[in-house]
C-alpha cells in the first residue's frame, strides 16, 4: 500500500515515456499526484500514461520548445487546478569524438538539456509564483557532470551547468517558497540505454565490478 504524501500535488515530468522519467511519473501517481507526462514520442507518451493511471495525462512534444513548455504548464493548471512540481528529466546524449564534434550536435544537446530545463523551470516558477502556494522543481544532472568521460564532453558540460542553474535559482526562487534541486544519478540500465552498445560499454567502464551501479537517465 502506497502512501498519499503527494495527493494534492500536480506535476509535470518531461522525457517520461520510458526509463527514469517513466518511473518518476509512476511513483508520483502511486502516491496520489496528478501528472502531465511528456515525451517527444507520441505513442510512447500515450502508452506510458495509460500504463500508469487515469490521473496521468500524456502530452507529446519537444521538451526544448518554449511554446510547448508553456502549453504543458497551462495544461497542468487548467486540467488539474494548479502546478506544484516540475521535473526537467528530458535530456539527450549525443556521443562524439571532440575533434569531430558537429555544431548542430552541440546545439541540440544544449537546447534540450539546458534550454529545456531552464525554460521549464522558468514557466513553472511563474505559475507557482502566481498561485502563491510555493512548489518544487527538480533538474536532472548526471554523474558525467562531475566525472569526465570520453566522447561526452558536450553532455557532461550541460549536466554540470544544470547544477549551477539549481544553485543560482535557489537565490531567485526561495522568497516564493519554491524549492529547486538537481540530482546526479550514475549509470542505469533502462530501455533506452540497454539497447545502446556504446552506453553499455561506457557503463561497464564507469561501474567497476564490486561497486553497485546507481540510477541514471
Amino acid at each position: 500500500m502506497h502512501s498519499h504524501e503527494f495527493s494534492n500535488e500536480v506535476a509535470i515530468v518531461t522525457g517520461a515515456g520510458q526509463g527514469i522519467g517513466f518511473e518518476i511519473a509512476k511513483q508520483l501517481c502511486l502516491r496520489g499526484a496528478s501528472v502531465v507526462l511528456n515525451d517527444i514520442d507520441k505513442q510512447l507518451a500515450q502508452d506510458a500514461a495509460a500504463r500508469i493511471s487515469e490521473k496521468c495525462f500524456a502530452m507529446a512534444g519537444d521538451a526544448a520548445d518554449v511554446s510547448f513548455i508553456q502549453a504543458m504548464v497551462d495544461e497542468a493548471a487548467n486540467r488539474f487546478g494548479k502546478l506544484s512540481i516540475a521535473i526537467a528529466n528530458a535530456g539527450i546524449t549525443l556521443f562524439g569524438d571532440f575533434f569531430e564534434y558537429k555544431p548542430e550536435n552541440l546545439q541540440r544537446v544544449m537546447n534540450v538539456n539546458l534550454g529545456g530545463s531552464f525554460f521549464l523551470a522558468q514557466a513553472a516558477s511563474k505559475q507557482m509564483k502566481q498561485q502563491q502556494g510555493g512548489g518544487s522543481i527538480l533538474l536532472m544532472s548526471s554523474v558525467t557532470g562531475h566525472q569526465a568521460h570520453k566522447y561526452l564532453a558536450a553532455y557532461g558540460m550541460t549536466k554540470a551547468a544544470l547544477e549551477m542553474l539549481a544553485k543560482t535559482l535557489v537565490v531567485e526562487l526561495s522568497e516564493f517558497n519554491i524549492s529547486i534541486n538537481a540530482i546526479a544519478p550514475g549509470a542505469t540500465i533502462t530501455e533506452r540505454t540497454s539497447a545502446d552498445e556504446k552506453y553499455m560499454s561506457t557503463w561497464n567502464r564507469i561501474t567497476p565490478m564490486g561497486r553497485p551501479a546507481t540510477p541514471e537517465d
